[in-house]
């Protein structure tokens, strides 16, 4: 069984390039989903993967499902539980930047890769 954040203020964000990507990304691939993890690198990129694809469990945490304006079903947001214990007091933002990610991706063919920036969280 996999944890869940507890319910408090959006503990993730995007930005309006990120949304507008995600838009193109769900008429291409479907529903979709994202993971976070604390690899390096390219790894430590939340990765977007048709919805499902990636497998989720207990050393993950669900951050939250992403309401995105014309978009049918809400996209989760997950993290790896080592990496929500060191960013657990933060907001995170999803944006989008020129160049390809080394990862397994949905955008990487776009030229275009994600990237989290951060905030504390209240702020």
């Amino acid at each position: 069984m996999t944890e869940q954040a507890p319910p408090q203020e959006p503990r993730v964000e995007l930005t309006p390039a990120a949304a507008d990507l995600i838009r193109r990304l769900r008429t291409d691939h479907g529903p979709l989903m994202f993971h976070q993890s604390g690899g390096c690198c390219d790894g430590s990129a939340p990765m977007c993967f048709p919805d499902g694809e990636f497998r989720t469990g207990a050393s993950d945490v669900l951050l939250q499902s992403l309401e995105i304006e014309g978009v049918a079903e809400p996209v989760p947001f997950w993290m790896s539980v080592s990496q929500y214990e060191v960013w657990s007091h933060t907001r995170l933002i999803v944006d989008v930047v020129k160049g390809r990610g080394s990862g397994f991706s949905l955008e990487a063919p776009e030229g275009v890769r994600f990237l989290i920036r951060s905030r504390l969280l209240g702020t």
